[in-house]
């Protein structure tokens, strides 16, 4: 009883000091300890050092390569001007009236392209921003177009999104970044397309009760038409990226003598290896043929890297976190009860990990204590491990953007926005619609099989 008090109390604990904007990064091992405490199952401070150490010190073994290649390839596209020369192509060809759907394209092609998360948050804002302005558009509904283009569809459905989420259970499951294309798609075309639909309709709604765009005096960005690359050569890196982590993932690295090879090295292929090789081609390409727009790459690739610190170990410590929950006896009746709820196998993978993801506010934390603590059972269930990796991330981005998300307190510190104006249309796009694509994906997969 202990056990689950214990677990009950630190989840509500991690949610609430996270929404008052307390870091994970002292959050976690305090609580991580507290439940240890509580419970009285273990020492609190063996809790933190042989459990909570090895667990978060695994994932960064794992994942700091992608962080790290992700973050300079992010840092170097924002700073070069390319981010924005993509923007600015994109919304030339949309025009004013279709500002909203012009936003969430270009996002999700940065976002589909390898540009870090918050990063294209940054790039986005000054785009996004005067596209609305120019249409008159409520500036409230800013935030959710670039949630819709970065935090739904190209990081958790998109077949071969660099993202590092979707590099996650391919070290698990066997899987690659491709993993289950059908239902990939018919889960994007569903957030994508109902998404933009709803935003229209509010948008469409507040400006026919007289609600324009709104004065915003603490705005300031520069013009989009300031020293920027031509779009060809911004999107180049982009190509790049996308071209090396399709081809090493279908043709180089299923080749039989390079499996071999590192089996003989008493190791197996890494599904996060051809995302890391793009984005260091790509890092390399933007450093020679953009060095004009470049003033100090040193510092810039430097700032990159250590920009790529926090989210890793932000994350690591929600691993941390869950690792020791994992190792307490209440959570193991937790999980057992999950297994044997008495609906479709699928549905329990989609239903634990955005149980999970919206507990500690993050679908790479909930994706992570998931991958964690439930691959096996998941494997056990005799689903294709294509379907598990697909259904498991887009049902991670489901109540991973609860108040509380660290991404969502960012996006509306960049754009000036709060909870208050902006947070209901966030949750719509970022929770309510990726949920109902989740549902339909499963219920395809039951019926038909294919992935």
């Amino acid at each position: 009883m202990l056990g689950v008090i214990s677990i009950i109390l630190t989840l509500i604990a991690l949610m609430y000091f996270a929404y008052r904007g307390v870091t994970v990064l002292v959050l976690a091992p305090l609580l991580a300890m507290s439940a240890a405490l509580v419970s009285g199952e273990i020492p609190a401070l063996y809790a933190l050092s042989e459990i909570f150490m090895p667990a978060a010190a695994g994932y960064i073994k794992d994942y700091f390569p992608v962080f790290l290649a992700g973050a300079i390839f992010g840092k170097l596209m924002g700073v070069s001007g390319a981010a924005i020369a993509i923007a600015e192509k994109i919304s030339d060809v949309f025009g004013p009236k279709r500002a909203i759907a012009a936003i969430v394209l270009a996002t999700a092609l940065l976002t589909y392209g390898g540009v870090s998360l918050f990063v294209v948050v940054f790039a986005m804002y000054p785009i996004g921003a005067t596209l609305l302005r120019r249409a008159g558009i409520p500036k409230k509904l800013l935030p959710a177009a670039i949630a819709l283009g970065a935090f739904t569809f190209t990081m958790t459905a998109l077949p071969g999104s660099p993202q590092y989420l979707n590099t996650m259970p391919t070290v698990y499951f066997g899987t690659t970044t491709f993993a289950a294309p059908i239902l990939g798609i018919m889960s994007s075309a569903i957030m994508f397309f109902g998404g933009v639909y709803y935003l229209n309709n509010r948008a469409n709604k507040y400006m026919a009760q007289g609600e324009g765009y709104g004065e915003h005096p603490d705005e300031n960005f520069k013009d989009m038409g300031d020293n920027v690359p031509g779009f060809l050569l911004a999107f180049t890196p982009i190509l790049i990226v996308f071209a090396l982590n399709f081809g090493l993932t279908k043709f180089y690295f299923t080749r039989a003598s390079v499996i071999n090879k590192y089996k003989d090295l008493g190791i197996n292929v890494n599904g996060t290896w051809p995302v890391v090789i793009g984005l260091a081609v790509a890092v390399v390409f933007i450093i020679i043929a953009m060095r004009k727009y470049l003033t100090d790459t040193n510092k810039i690739v430097f700032d990159g890297a250590v920009g790529g610190l926090l989210p890793i170990f932000n994350t690591a410590s929600e691993v941390g976190y869950g690792g020791v929950i994992k190792s307490l006896a209440a959570f193991n009746t937790v999980k057992l009860a999950i297994v044997a709820l008495a609906i479709p196998s699928v549905f329990k993978v989609a239903i634990s990990t955005t149980l999970l993801a919206g507990i500690v506010g993050s679908s790479s934390g909930g994706t992570a204590i998931a991958l964690e603590v439930l691959s096996e059972e998941f494997l056990a269930m005799n689903i294709n491990p294509q379907a598990i990796h697909r259904i498991m991330l887009v049902a991670a981005g489901g109540l991973d953007t609860f108040p509380h998300c660290g991404a969502v307190i960012t996006l509306l510190a960049v754009t000036h926005m709060d909870h208050k104006r902006s947070y209901k249309h966030i949750a719509m796009v970022t929770m309510g619609i990726p949920l109902i694509s989740v549902v339909v994906i499963s219920l395809f997969y039951l019926v038909t099989g294919i992935v």
